[in-house]
């Protein structure tokens, strides 16, 4: 009795955890024409360099098209396949994607990352030099009148309880402090090859639809008995989803390294789209 007592508590506990206050954010009321726009897992570092280049490459054609109407650019996780801010060192590459969120911010365009399982070691440096905040756990956001609950998706639901096991691990401090004591060379090698395993363990996995084990769909179906959203949208998943989860809805944005799916919302209408060059 004692552990399902405990077991309990940490249910609840896990809850309060992703039940995120709302975000006061100055694209709450969309003007007409305007648009807030999700997309996550573009998995920047992968397969190899020409790959990740010529996917870089469209996704800047999509902020391009995206920025004409945008009130805000949302990026639910997983933006880079591996990502950790030493205190003087940030990985190589990705400089035009960059470029790019630079000049959205500089154009008053509000951008919001939130951090994968790939990306998790996000800290300070987009914040600082970028003006783009970072979120490591699911954000309640009001726009237009509804209510989105938004985060990358990993851990959350029944199961998998290994890999929430090791989230917790990478997250603390004491990960944290020892990674960075490899030297970069060694530690991008090691994030690599362990992501790159874990790729193949779940391409499989990531091209099919699971029905009733789907563990995000039934995260959505329990946490909107105990706060409903108009809509929850996650990535993670990898395959584009629009479900109808009781009295509510779950986006999965999908990927970019064979899909270019995204979500836009423009003040009553939330599509799930793809991009078309």
């Amino acid at each position: 009795m004692a552990i399902i007592a405990s077991r309990k508590r940490f249910i609840k506990k896990r809850l309060s955890t992703v039940r995120q206050t709302q975000v006061n954010s100055d694209f709450q009321a969309l003007k007409p024409g305007e648009k807030v726009y999700f997309a996550s897992d573009f998995h920047l570092g992968v397969p190899d360099q020409a790959s990740s280049r010529e996917r870089e490459d469209k996704i800047i054609r999509w902020l391009e098209q995206v920025e004409q109407d945008a009130a805000a650019i949302i990026l639910v996780g997983d933006i880079f396949d591996f990502w950790f801010e030493y205190q003087h060192v940030v990985p190589r590459g990705f400089i035009r994607f960059l470029g790019k969120i630079a000049a959205l911010r500089d154009k008053g365009i509000p951008v919001i990352f939130f951090t994968g399982n790939h990306d998790m070691w996000m800290f300070d440096y987009f914040p600082r030099e970028l003006g783009v905040p970072v979120y490591h756990e699911p954000v309640n956001f009001l726009i237009g009148g509804q209510s989105f609950f938004v985060g990358h998706g990993d851990g959350l639901g029944p199961g998998d309880h290994f890999y929430k096991f090791l989230k917790r691990f990478f997250a603390s401090r004491l990960c944290q402090w020892l990674f960075k004591w490899l030297h970069p060379n060694v530690g991008v090698w090691l994030a690599q090859t362990w992501s790159a395993r874990s790729r193949h363990a779940n391409s499989e996995k990531d091209t099919q639809f699971l029905e009733e084990k789907e563990h995000l769909a039934q995260f959505v179906k329990r946490h909107d008995r105990e706060e409903h959203h108009d809509a929850y949208l996650f990535g993670h998943r990898h395959l584009p989803l629009d479900l109808k989860v009781d009295n509510t809805r779950y986006i999965n944005l999908g990927e970019w390294i064979h899909h270019g799916t995204y979500a836009a919302f423009d003040g009553k209408i939330l599509s799930l789209e793809k991009f078309e060059d």
